[in-house]
């Protein structure tokens, strides 16, 4: 009972540990559109947007070396699943569900060890928008499927929940790709600053952020690509 006891406070500190680490990471974007999923990450010159598969994408926040760790993870486990079965079935569900979060479910219970300092969104564009798979996941191996097409992941779960509202408020099925990239950055400048999530918030078109020494990534899972490999990265000036 005793190592039982023991065991259960280690895995509380470890949590609270993640959870403080990841507090100085940015958020990241995921959002399914008509010609597929755009995904949006902000950071300092260190990737936080990847392909993974051949219709699959990671954007990250968290410690470099861990996000690389769980892209590696996720493409030996999506090529293992390709070779075993074929690249169509290579789906995220399955990927996530056998694959991606026993590992950092593992990991995080494995308190002789450091943690992955990692919290993420995997995407999977289908052949139609009502087809597309987005996925949440945390440190610990939760994960959960964003139903309405929406990811925003942050260490500050309260203001991922406003900012998913005020984006789902103002986004439009077919609205213009630019100005909504322009409410991404908006709401990332407030997410990252600690303002207030509200109606004064505007957009900011890309070639006006002020970056900072930052990096803008964006990629999209192109949907009407002939194109086995769907990943699309685009520029800021696109």
């Amino acid at each position: 009972m005793s190592e039982l006891f023991q065991w259960l406070e280690a895995i509380r500190d470890r949590g609270e540990y993640v959870r403080d680490e990841l507090s100085q990471a940015t958020p990241v974007f995921a959002l399914s559109r008509p010609e597929g999923i755009l995904l949006v990450g902000i950071g300092l010159g260190q990737s936080k947007v990847f392909e993974i598969y051949d219709r699959h994408a990671l954007a990250a926040l968290g410690n470099p070396v861990d996000i690389e760790q769980i892209r590696q993870t996720a493409i030996e486990a999506a090529h293992l699943e390709g070779f075993n079965r074929s690249p169509e079935d290579v789906t995220l569900r399955r990927l996530m569900s056998y694959s991606l979060s026993p590992a950092l479910k593992n990991s995080f219970e494995s308190v002789m060890e450091p943690p992955l300092i990692v919290s993420g969104v995997f995407a999977e564009v289908g052949e139609t928008q009502e087809e597309d798979v987005i996925m949440e996941f945390t440190y610990d191996g939760h994960f959960s499927v964003e139903t309405e097409g929406l990811a925003v992941v942050s260490a500050n779960e309260a203001a991922a929940t406003q900012a998913k509202r005020w984006l789902r408020d103002r986004i439009r099925p077919h609205g213009n790709r630019k100005r909504i990239i322009g409410l991404i950055l908006a709401m990332w400048e407030a997410m990252s600053h600690g303002q207030r999530i509200g109606g004064s918030i505007k957009p900011i078109p890309p070639e006006e952020f002020e970056l900072e020494g930052r990096v803008i990534e964006m990629a999209l899972l192109e949907r009407r690509t002939k194109d086995r490999v769907k990943y699309k990265p685009l520029a800021v000036d696109y």
